[in-house]
C-alpha cells in the first residue's frame, strides 16, 4: 500500500494535551497536518492550539469522552471548519493501580468508561466524517492489552477491550473505505508514568523498570512508530517492534511472564504498599 500522506490532512486527537497526545500533535503538525485538538482542559487546549500555529492549522475543541454529545459536536465542528476530517486518534486515557480487594468501584467504572467506552464514543462520533474521506481511526491501546499485570485489572481490561473492539469495528467499516488500527506501546515517560514512579507501589510492581521485561522506551520512538502506523493505515502496531512476537503470542507467554515478571512475593509487597498510607 502506498504511504498515506499526512500533509493537508485533518487529524483529530482526543487527550491531545497529555504526554503522548502533545508529542504526537507536534510531530503531525511538522508533517503538514491540520489539527483538531480535543481534551477536557479548555485552558490547556487553547494554549496548545496557539503553540502549534494559526487557527487554519490548529484548533481547540473541549470534549469529555464520557459524553458522546461533546464528541459529536467537536467532530462536526472540526469537519466543518477544516473542510474534512481524515484521521482520528482516540488517545484519552487514565490509569489506576489497586488490588480488587482495596479498589474503589467508582475508579474501576471510570477507567472503563474513559479508556474503553470513550474510544467507542470517539469512533462513533468520527465515523460519518472519516467515511466521507476514506479515513483512518486509531486507538491508543497499550502492551497491557497483552500483558495483564496485577493491581491493574481495570486498566488491562480497558486496553485489551480497545484491541478487541477495534478489531471488530475494522470489519464493520472496511466496506466504507475506513481503516481502523491500534497502537500498543510498552512503558515510556509521560506525566502519567511520573505518577507511577512517584508511588512506592508502582516502583515495586515494575522493579523501577530495570528488568528487561519492563524497560522503558523513548517517547520519540513511540511518536515515530505511531506516525508510521498512520502512514501505513496499520491494523496493529506494537512498540517496540522487537516485542511484537511476545505480544501476539501473549496467551502462550503469560505463564512465563507471570513467573519472571513478578517473582517471589513482589505482588504481596506491592499490595501492602498500596494499603499503607502515603507519606
Amino acid at each position: 500500500m502506498a504511504r498515506y500522506e499526512l500533509a493537508g490532512r485533518t487529524v483529530a486527537i482526543t487527550g491531545s494535551t497529555g504526554g503522548l497526545g502533545n508529542a504526537l500533535a507536534s510531530e503531525l503538525r511538522k508533517r503538514g497536518a491540520n489539527l483538531a485538538l480535543m481534551d477536557l482542559d479548555s485552558d490547556a487546549l487553547a494554549l496548545q492550539a496557539v503553540s502549534l500555529g494559526s487557527a487554519d492549522a490548529a484548533r481547540a475543541y473541549p470534549v469529555d469522552v464520557r459524553h458522546l454529545s461533546t464528541l459529536e459536536a467537536a467532530m462536526d465542528a472540526a469537519a466543518a471548519e477544516f473542510g474534512h476530517l481524515d484521521v482520528v486518534i482516540a488517545g484519552a486515557g487514565v490509569e489506576v493501580m489497586s488490588p480488587m480487594a482495596l479498589a474503589d468501584p467508582k475508579e474501576f467504572e471510570q477507567t472503563i468508561d474513559i479508556n474503553l467506552t470513550g474510544v467507542w464514543r470517539t469512533f462513533r462520533a468520527a465515523l460519518p466524517h472519516v467515511q466521507d474521506t476514506n479515513g483512518y481511526l486509531l486507538a491508543i491501546s497499550s502492551m497491557a492489552a497483552f500483558v495483564h499485570s496485577p493491581l491493574q485489572a481495570p486498566y488491562t481490561a480497558s486496553k485489551a477491550g480497545v484491541w478487541a473492539m477495534s478489531d471488530s469495528i475494522r470489519l464493520e467499516v472496511r466496506h466504507l473505505g475506513v481503516d481502523v488500527g491500534t497502537v500498543h506501546p510498552t512503558f515510556f515517560m509521560t506525566p502519567m508514568m511520573d505518577r507511577v514512579l512517584a508511588n512506592p507501589a508502582g516502583r515495586r510492581l515494575w522493579g523501577e523498570h530495570k528488568s528487561t521485561l519492563w524497560k522503558m522506551v523513548p517517547l520519540d520512538l513511540v511518536v515515530a512508530e505511531t506516525v508510521a502506523a498512520i502512514e501505513r493505515r496499520a491494523a496493529t502496531t506494537v512498540i517496540p517492534r522487537r516485542i511484537g512476537t511476545i505480544a501476539r503470542a501473549a496467551g502462550f507467554a503469560r505463564p512465563l511472564i507471570d513467573r519472571f515478571g513478578w517473582p517471589g512475593n513482589t505482588i504481596e509487597q506491592t499490595i501492602d504498599l498500596v494499603a499503607a498510607p502515603m507519606d
